[in-house]
């Protein structure tokens, strides 16, 4: 690509990112809308469990299945045996 059209998508994509931030303006989000119900937030250590923790332990659980049922261990060449890496030598 050469430089006119790396300067070209360079400035469309710059353009379009300060639109989009313009568009979308956080005093818009100041008024509620009809039906709204948002409840009570969540505390420190409900995020944590929540957005942290959580997702640990989904890891560590889903990474204990695959590692406990893992049969590739099974699996044995059975020329491999056979082989011998040390000659004979009857000289």
């Amino acid at each position: 690509m050469d430089k006119k059209n790396a300067l070209r998508a360079g400035a469309l994509a710059a353009g379009t990112t300060l639109m989009m931030l313009l568009m979308s303006s956080p005093a818009l989000a100041l008024t509620r809308d009809d039906g709204d119900d948002p409840g009570t937030g969540l505390s420190v250590i409900e995020t944590l469990g929540l957005y942290v923790l959580l997702p640990i332990g989904l890891f560590v659980v889903i990474a204990g299945l695959v590692m406990a049922l893992d049969k590739s261990h099974q699996k044995k060449d059975p020329t491999s045996s056979n082989i011998r890496t040390k000659a004979d030598a009857n000289a």
